[in-house]
């Protein structure tokens, strides 16, 4: 490790052919468009194999990040969405709170109530300390599979319990099981996708984790109007198994091992041949899984042990408006029941809002961040510094604090209806619109060591929203929701804003503090390198 060689911020009239025989760290500065044609160089370098998931047609690449959304999506469907019965819950599993007839055991109950929820969210992500090395040493798709497995059986035994413990410690396995899609699926993306083609499909990722939440309680809303709420959870089983069966016959392994380059010819290409492998992916095999793979193994791959430098922590702040949603989702069904006296399924009907925002994030998440750090690269004669997307989180700043005002102020007033809609749509848009922003600026900046940091990443949102959930409703209760959402919108704005610093001085970051003591730790090896 003390023997790595960093690569030094790449000059104006650095040309890419002069490509040195050994690979060095590159953190994310690299030369992306050639400076005499401005074609796009394909970064990370395929290798000649055509069972390389690089290699794969884009129309296999885009049915494989449709299955990860798939599987983004119903990993949170049974976070959130029986949260939306939490009223009826409450009274099943506590005899006599009724928020009418005896409103203080109501509200002790509720708080014991909420901890399916908060614990479940949790699990999702302290879990995946387990599943981030399982997927490293033994491939994304077994990760896949027996994760959802766990997902899918912990989702049947639910339909079933009637004991509080027992229901919990239900939650609890759920959570470790349901977490590891969320954490996976950006390593994913980064095994088949181009640099230059991650912001698109991280932004579609990001919004269906929002997109999730948003379904889970429609639907789980809709299920109330004629059912019992654990019909919810037999609903749920039913899709947990269909992506369970999708993971097991038609989701391949895209973990690959590319030799490291010994001469130049090997490490890099002419931008001609690099641009017409991009135009035209023939060397793509018709059948992805036709020919074995090659796996990592303990002896190939060296693991962090500590956490990554100061820019890679760029993703929590947004984490931090994450945690935001989960509070509001763990007491939205009692605040429209004291506000507006609405019944379950029309607090679920509402969050058409939070799926109309997440949707909109999309474009301004993935194809807006993918314009401003191409105009930024242009700028900079085809050389790509991961700090050129930051510019794009100018949106998420503006929207998420002013959605917690908005929710909190509707609340708070009485006012129509739709005014908590607006901010509920408000704050989902900046989550998807944020969090892919900043995933993706982290990913382009520590692509070898990505499983670590949404590893990171996932873990703090988890924690944040579990911390922040367990005291929403005693906050409220106290404060009221004017001023508690009002402290959570101060919050998100302090955080957002930290885009411009490292904006101007992320870049300086990055290479300053990769010669720390504690920051060697999670210095990688040459084959994680994979050509950036």
């Amino acid at each position: 490790m003390g023997g790595d060689r960093i690569a030094a911020p790449l000059a104006a009239d650095h040309h890419h052919g002069r490509a040195e025989k050994k690979r060095v760290v590159t953190l994310g500065n690299v030369r992306l468009r050639d400076q005499g044609t401005n074609e796009i160089i394909l970064i990370p370098t395929p290798s000649s194999d055509p069972n390389d998931p690089l290699n794969w047609p884009q129309w296999y690449k885009y049915y494989m990040a449709t299955v990860i959304c798939l599987a983004m999506m119903i990993c949170n469907f049974l976070a959130a969405g029986p949260s939306i019965a939490m009223v009826n819950i409450t009274m099943d599993f506590f005899a006599g709170a009724h928020p009418g007839r005896n409103p203080k055991l109501f509200h002790a109950a509720v708080a014991k109530v909420a901890y399916f929820f908060t614990t479940c969210a949790l699990m999702q992500g302290i879990g995946n300390f387990f599943w981030v090395p399982v997927a490293n040493k033994w491939g994304r798709r077994p990760t896949y599979v027996f994760s959802y497995l766990i997902y899918f059986a912990s989702a049947v035994w639910l339909c079933f319990e009637h004991s509080y413990g027992g229901f919990l410690a239900g939650r609890v396995i759920m959570g470790f099981g349901a977490g590891a899609a969320e954490t996976i699926a950006p390593i994913t993306i980064a095994d088949i996708f181009f640099l230059h083609e991650r912001g698109t499909v991280m932004a579609l990722y990001s919004s269906f984790l929002a997109v999730g939440v948003a379904i889970g309680l429609i639907i789980s809303g809709v299920i109330t109007i004629d059912h019992h709420w654990r019909v919810i959870f037999q609903v749920a089983s039913a899709l947990v198994g269909l992506v369970l069966l999708i993971a097991f016959f038609a989701f391949p392994e895209t973990a690959y091992i590319r030799e490291t380059p010994t001469d130049d010819s090997s490490s890099t290409g002419t931008p001609n041949q690099r641009s017409s492998t991009e135009k035209n992916p023939a060397t793509a095999i018709s059948d992805p899984e036709s020919a074995p793979r090659r796996h990592a193994t303990p002896s190939q791959r060296k693991y962090p042990t500590s956490p990554p430098s100061k820019s890679s922590t760029a993703p929590l702040p947004t984490t931090a408006t994450i945690g935001f949603l989960v509070a509001m989702t763990s007491n939205v069904e009692i605040a429209y029941e004291a506000t507006y006296k609405f019944k379950s399924w029309q607090v679920g009907v509402c969050f058409v809002s939070a799926l109309i925002g997440s949707l909109a994030g999309i474009p301004l998440g993935g194809w807006w961040g993918d314009k401003v750090a191409d105009y930024f690269t242009k700028r900079n004669n085809g050389i790509r510094d991961p700090e050129m997307r930051l510019p794009a989180m100018i949106p998420a700043m503006i929207t998420a604090p002013l959605g917690l005002v908005v929710f909190g102020v509707g609340i708070e007033r009485g006012l129509h209806w739709m005014v908590p809609n607006v901010g509920i749509a408000l704050l989902n848009f900046a989550i998807v619109q944020g969090t892919n922003v900043a995933l993706v600026y982290v990913i382009d900046a520590y692509r070898p060591v990505a499983g670590e940091i949404t590893l990171a990443v996932m873990g703090f949102k988890s924690l944040f929203g579990f911390l922040l959930s367990f005291y929403t409703n005693t906050w409220v209760q106290q404060a009221g929701y004017l001023n508690a959402y009002g402290t959570m919108a101060a919050i998100s704005a302090a955080v957002l804003v930290c885009w411009i610093p490292l904006y101007f001085w992320g870049k300086t970051i990055r290479h300053v503090t990769w010669s720390w003591p504690v920051i060697s730790y999670i210095h990688w090896s040459e084959d994680r390198e994979v050509g950036e």
